[in-house]
């Protein structure tokens, strides 16, 4: 299935998890990619595992939070693509700690990275966008923001904002023919749920997770479950999906 021939797709968050598994997805079905990341190490794990689709891979260092480095890395990938169809927006972080413990510093970093990052990406990107063939935004949202997850008050603030922007661009843009769409990833395994990813307090109450279990599949499932989802959203398949949420998380939150 090469749904991606001939398009030109930027992702961020490239280097690591559900990132790198949407950039490997969508080489493999034709497409032309600059992944991008502040993780060197990690982008060159993501052209390793490339294979033969690396000769239709890019890789860049670019930080979302900061807009010099946002506005330059979508510059240079724009340049290297000779433009731009589809953005992803899988860059993010997740910090946690008891409300009343969470400092602004930590507060506004979680901000910075998730919901800034994603605005500075999405604004520097909509001139190529609008330009380019069947334009789509996806960004990345979280079960967070619709379902309570403890001790993650600054992610969960930052992914429904997220959602609200989308459900913005998504409008303010559909006469020029973007689509904006977000997915909501939940239980599944990436570097932010797993090993010291979500940092969990030491006394945080285990009991208020009991909820946020998969009720299918034999616990957290890989980043290719939502890569999947990501290629489709980006592709003809997803031609009309606009201004809404896709949740993904094996009936967590039924």
């Amino acid at each position: 299935m090469q749904r991606y021939e001939n398009r030109r797709v930027l992702i961020t968050g490239a280097g690591s998890g559900i990132g790198r598994a949407t950039a490997l997805r969508i080489l493999a079905e034709g497409g032309r990619v600059v992944a991008a990341d502040v993780d060197a190490a990690g982008l060159a794990q993501t052209h390793a595992r490339a294979g033969a689709d690396a000769a239709r891979l890019t890789t860049t260092l670019l930080d979302v939070a900061d807009e010099a480095s946002a506005t330059a890395g979508t510059a240079g990938a724009v340049e290297t693509l000779g433009g731009l169809d589809v953005l992803v927006n899988a860059a993010g972080i997740l910090r946690s700690e008891h409300t009343h413990r969470t400092s602004l510093d930590l507060f506004n970093r979680v901000l910075a990275v998730n919901l800034t990052g994603t605005f500075l990406m999405i604004r520097e990107a909509l001139p190529a966008l609008l330009d380019g063939d069947r334009p789509v935004v996806v960004n990345f949202s979280s079960t967070s923001a619709s379902f309570a997850h403890p001790y993650m008050a600054a992610y969960a603030a930052s992914k429904g904002g997220i959602r609200a922007l989308t459900h913005t661009i998504a409008s303010e843009y559909s006469k020029q023919g973007l689509r904006a769409v977000c997915v909501a990833p939940g239980s599944i395994a990436s570097g932010m749920t797993t090993g010291t990813g979500p940092g969990l307090p030491p006394d945080a109450d285990m009991s208020l997770f009991t909820k946020l279990i998969p009720a299918i599949g034999q616990g957290f499932a890989a980043p290719e479950t939502v890569a999947g989802v990501v290629a489709m959203l980006g592709s003809e398949d997803g031609a009309f999906i606009t201004g809404t949420e896709i949740r993904i998380d094996g009936g967590t939150h039924f």
